[in-house]
Parts: C-alpha cells; sequence; structure tokens
C-alpha cells in the first residue's frame, strides 16, 4: 500500500502545482476557471486510473495468494492420504 500513496502523493502535489501556476499565471478570470476545471478534470481521471490499477493488482495478488493456499492444501491433503496408507501397512 505504501505504493499506492506515493503514487496519490504525486499526482496530489503535480495537481496542486498545475493549479497555483494557473492560479498566479496572468489571464482572464474566466479563462483561469476553465484552465481550473479542465486541470480538476485530469486530476480526477488520474485518480481513478491510479485507483483501479491498485484494486487490479490487489485482485491479482488475491487470485495468486488462494490459488497457492488451494495447492497447498491439496498438497497436504495428499501427505496425510500417503501417511495414513503407510501406518496402515
Amino acid at each position: 500500500m505504501k505504493a499506492s500513496n506515493i503514487i496519490l502523493g504525486i499526482v496530489g502535489g503535480l495537481a496542486a502545482g498545475a493549479v497555483l501556476g494557473i492560479l498566479f499565471a496572468p489571464d482572464k478570470g474566466s479563462n483561469t476557471r476553465k484552465k481550473i476545471a479542465k486541470k480538476s478534470s485530469d486530476l480526477k481521471d488520474n485518480v481513478k486510473d491510479s485507483f483501479n490499477d491498485f484494486i487490479s493488482n490487489v485482485e491479482d495478488k488475491y487470485k495468486d495468494l488462494t490459488s497457492k493456499a488451494s495447492e497447498t492444501v491439496d498438497d497436504l491433503s495428499d501427505n496425510i492420504e500417503k501417511m495414513n496408507k503407510e501406518l496402515k501397512r
């Protein structure tokens, strides 16, 4: 989760820098508001993309973990059956 925090921090910092740059740039108010709206929309899209990538990564890791756990349980079950057969001899 640290990577996601770093990504969100970077995206947030970039967005804050962009907004401050727009606010201090000499331009008409209506143009500035349009630029801020555009940057806000871009930020929202970037955050959504980052979140979706994070969720996808978590889902992939969950699938891998459950698959490995299932294999381990199957292996343990096979080993227990073999041990039971050996003990019954």
